[in-house]
């Protein structure tokens, strides 16, 4: 079987509802985040896969900054999560939409 690039993009696109569908759907701030950074990883494949049928290398720096930025995202996002989580005991969205003091 020949991967060409319908199936990189329907592998995207499949990744990227279920990124989303989680993300409308859950209640865990944490299990929100990983379904963020899934739509995140799907993006990525559909760059990469257009860049390598294409041949070009524009997908391919593309992939690079979005992992570099990735990594610097999960380490701000993480901290935040942690540091929600110290004051309010819970990652749950309802339990967090009231934010004031």
């Amino acid at each position: 079987m020949i991967v060409d690039l319908p199936h990189y993009l329907l592998l995207s696109a499949v990744l990227f509802v279920l990124g989303f569908f989680g993300v409308l759907l859950r209640k865990n701030t944490l299990v929100i985040y990983m379904c963020l950074e899934l739509m995140l990883i799907a993006a990525t494949i559909a760059l990469a896969a257009f860049s390598h049928f294409n041949d070009t290398l524009d997908g391919n720096v593309f992939v690079f900054f979005i992992l570099t930025i990735a990594a610097a995202e999960v380490a701000v996002g993480l901290a935040i999560i942690v540091a929600l989580f110290r004051q309010r005991g819970t990652v749950q969205v309802e339990a967090l939409n009231h934010l004031q003091h």
